[in-house]
């Protein structure tokens, strides 16, 4: 983007609030593109609530601003990053002219928040309406294909991105269609994207492919052979390390699970602290995990962790209610605490929502019947009437609270 080079907008994005703000108050003219980088990078950094107090700000100095595509365009972008899909879709339904961007924004928005088939429809829409898709677009398309399983639908438009639009495939585009075979269960197919790609692959890449077949049966076999690749290239992330563990353990080899383990210890790899950070509108509260909890709402949070507790022993979901004590729990029980009773609970996690507690807010939002929207590293997951948009059939980063 064009704003990356703006120090305001770096200070943003890494979330020093006041750096940001001085750099941008000391400017003598300011204009819509330098408010539009400093809301797109609180917006990265995690700061959804002060974006909007922001552009709440842009609005009353701009004039205008209504009638710009570049502006509008920022601000579907803006909206489904922080999970308010309505909004997203009431702006792009109210442009009369929409451009590449535009549709973009909406497909990869929709996408990342589990809507498959509408993100496809529009993609078929745009085509219709004459825009040209990009890299971008089509990076949206192949995720969405790759977390519902449409395995010969995202083939199609990876194929179609070369034959028809004449894109070279990047990194991304490589590392998705790898994602959509393995998720889907074609390990071959999957390790063959990533031994014939015109990309050296990344650790998480392997460490993808690595985690589907810890997940599959009769995968092992290929799994100590990604492995022990992943051994001979060299290991940065903890997380892979766990991974290769893991399969190695399957495999009986406690030899290589000695190995991996010194090697961790060598490297003095540590987990990252997990945490969830709960989003109310005017406030925001983050929860660790493995933290004593010294809160001063603990007595009110506890208290409902025990009800939800309580309903989750009448279901008879052992395994699920000890999950409720992890950071996750912790956050829901702050947000039903705290927020509207209509009003959807928004969670930001810094690292990936595990398929373990993922059942945490899925059977709280059954129970309590409030939407749940939850925001890792790598996309949204919303929870509804006990169901969640999103499927985890496969691990891409083996790291969670």
């Amino acid at each position: 983007m064009w704003f990356l080079g703006l120090p305001w907008y770096g200070y943003a994005r890494i979330g020093r609030k006041n750096e940001a703000l001085e750099l941008l108050h000391v400017m003598p003219l300011k204009n819509v593109h330098s408010w539009t980088a400093l809301i797109s990078g609180f917006v990265q950094s995690g700061h959804c609530t002060y974006s909007f107090k922001l552009f709440n700000e842009l609005r009353i100095i701009v004039l205008g601003y209504e009638s710009s595509l570049y502006i509008r365009n920022a601000l579907i972008d803006m909206y489904a990053k922080c999970s308010d899909v309505l909004s997203t879709e009431k702006i792009f339904s109210s442009l009369r002219i929409r451009d590449v961007v535009s549709w973009t924004s909406i497909i990869v928005g929709l996408a990342q928040h589990g809507r498959a088939n509408e993100a496809l429809s529009l993609y078929d829409d745009m085509t219709k309406d004459g825009s040209t898709p990009n890299k971008v677009t089509f990076t949206g398309l192949i995720y969405t294909c790759s977390h519902v399983g449409l395995v010969d639908k995202g083939r199609q438009i990876f194929e179609s991105m070369i034959a028809d639009y004449g894109l070279s495939p990047s990194l991304q585009h490589y590392t998705c269609l790898m994602d959509l075979y393995s998720r889907a269960g074609h390990i071959e197919e999957a390790e063959n994207v990533l031994n014939t790609m015109p990309f050296k692959p990344v650790e998480a890449a392997w460490a993808a492919l690595l985690s589907a077949c810890s997940s599959q049966a009769g995968k092992t076999e290929t799994g100590v052979r990604i492995a022990n690749h992943l051994l001979q290239l060299g290991v940065e992330d903890p997380s892979t390390c766990v991974l290769m563990s893991k399969i190695y353990a399957s495999a009986t080899m406690w030899e290589s699970v000695s190995t991996v383990r010194r090697l961790m210890t060598a490297m003095e790899l540590k987990k990252k602290p997990g945490y969830s950070c709960v989003d109310l509108g005017k406030e925001n509260e983050v929860f660790y995990a493995g933290e004593t909890m010294l809160h001063p709402m603990k007595n009110e949070i506890v208290d409902l962790l025990k009800e939800l507790d309580s309903e989750i022993r009448k279901r008879e979901e052992e395994k699920e209610r000890q999950l409720f004590w992890h950071s996750e729990g912790l956050a829901v029980a702050y947000g039903l605490l705290k927020s509207a009773r209509s009003a959807p609970i928004r969670i930001i996690k810094n690292l990936r929502v595990c398929s373990n507690c993922h059942t945490v807010p899925k059977l709280v939002c059954g129970i309590v019947g409030r939407e749940i929207v939850v925001r890792d590293v790598n996309r949204f997951h919303r929870f509804k009437d006990g169901a969640c948009s999103s499927s985890l059939l496969v691990i891409i980063n083996a790291t969670s609270q």
